[in-house]
């Protein structure tokens, strides 16, 4: 892990998110993990009601000196106004000027306090939040707000930048990036792992939220289909209950499992696999797990999901299937052909722009442009270039 090096010059960084810092670690938590080297970074979750007096809690990460910042409420009554009061009294007490405010939610602007003015604002689309399941119905009104406040608007997929493009003049593209010196260690990581130890192969696995994105009858149907293959499902369970899970002796949910962890897994896998559903929830995705599979070393199979679609299955680095008979048929192809080395090597040079430390270099220098517009300085010295020039820029709909 890089050493810590903040700057009292540099801009504090508020994050407003609709994730929480110890859910699965995703987009949210590779970026604030980032600048959080050179800046303190609050990263405040949505409240969690359990508290008599509402209060903020901050507990600094110690992998990665993310302070992240907890609202303690004891009701949704008044929940805006209350938590614009404990954000104002907060930043007064951790002497937060004219910080970089980061949403992710559009919905923070209803109690983000005006009394924080800030020196730049980011507004990361990583998702359409508005097409699922439960979306406030003042969302999309909320975000045509942000649009118009933003400095500048990352997305996170091609997709995204597309459907955005048109609604602010400085909208960057910014597809699902790869720690692949984390994932590539599923190649060389010998023996089974953990619950893996005793299960059959072949093992088709898959690495993420288990929500209303996934394709369960296609999931179930694979299994019926193949009783030898074990399907492998890990990431914890939300917007759908357990018992709308297909349950099979070959479909095993082994629940969220640490970040760390992950490669051991995968080295147990002879495919990595996206069983999404082609609705209105996946229709802007840009799955992380698309990178992370290939620098474990694994063949992809996924449903037409555009953005896995291009580029990685127009450059045959993902098997694409519109049925359950052609998931099935990609799959058994993955196996019989395994990995070639050219295959490989493909792969790895393809992988290499899509690194989180370049995404998070052209970021920042997107920001610090901002910053110095504005006449604030982002720190004493250049920023050093980290990064290549954003290929999905350049071009976004061709690589």
């Amino acid at each position: 892990m890089k050493p810590f090096l903040l700057s009292p010059s540099q801009p504090d960084l508020i994050c407003l998110s609709h994730l929480r810092w110890n859910f699965v670690f995703q987009r949210p938590h590779h970026l604030m993990s980032r600048f959080a080297r050179e800046r303190r970074v609050f990263f405040v979750e949505e409240p969690v009601y359990d508290s008599l007096e509402p209060a903020l809690t901050t507990v600094i990460c110690p992998q990665t000196n993310v302070h992240v910042v907890t609202p303690h409420l004891s009701s949704e009554v008044g929940y805006n106004q209350v938590l614009n009061s404990l954000l104002a009294d907060f930043a007064r007490a951790k002497g937060i000027q004219k910080p970089i405010v980061w949403f992710y939610t559009p919905m923070a602007l209803e109690f983000f306090p005006k009394s924080i003015s800030p020196a730049a604002v980011v507004y990361d689309c990583m998702d359409e939040l508005s097409m699922f399941r439960g979306a406030p119905k003042q969302l999309q009104g909320l975000e045509a707000h942000l649009l118009k406040t933003a400095d500048l608007v990352f997305t996170g997929g091609v997709s995204l930048f597309e459907a955005k493009r048109h609604l602010h003049p400085r909208v960057h593209p910014f597809p699902s990036g790869v720690d692949v010196f984390h994932f590539v260690q599923a190649r060389s990581f010998s023996g089974d792992f953990r619950e893996q130890q005793y299960m059959p192969r072949p093992r088709l696995g898959y690495a993420g939220v288990i929500d209303e994105r996934l394709d369960l009858p296609l999931l179930d149907e694979v299994a019926c289909k193949r009783p030898e293959w074990q399907l492998v499902m890990i990431g914890p369970t939300a917007k759908v209950s357990a018992d709308t899970l297909p349950r099979r002796a070959n479909i095993h949910w082994l629940g969220m499992k640490d970040y760390a962890d992950l490669p051991k897994y995968f080295a147990g896998w002879d495919v990595g696999i996206m069983p999404f559903a082609l609705n209105d929830s996946t229709r802007f995705i840009s799955p992380t797990k698309t990178p992370e599979y290939l620098s474990a070393g694994l063949p992809v199979v996924s449903t037409a999901i555009r953005d896995v679609v291009h580029p990685y299955g127009e450059l045959g680095l993902a098997r694409i299937a519109h049925s359950t008979d052609e998931f099935i048929a990609a799959a058994e192809h993955a196996m019989r052909v395994d990995m070639c080395l050219k295959w490989r090597e493909r792969a790895d040079e393809f992988l290499k722009r899509l690194s989180w430390d370049s995404i998070w270099d052209d970021m920042r220098h997107l920001i610090a442009g901002v910053l110095n517009s504005q006449g604030t300085q982002p720190g004493s010295n250049p920023l050093p270039r980290l990064g290549q020039k954003n290929p999905w820029q350049e071009n976004p709909t061709s690589v």
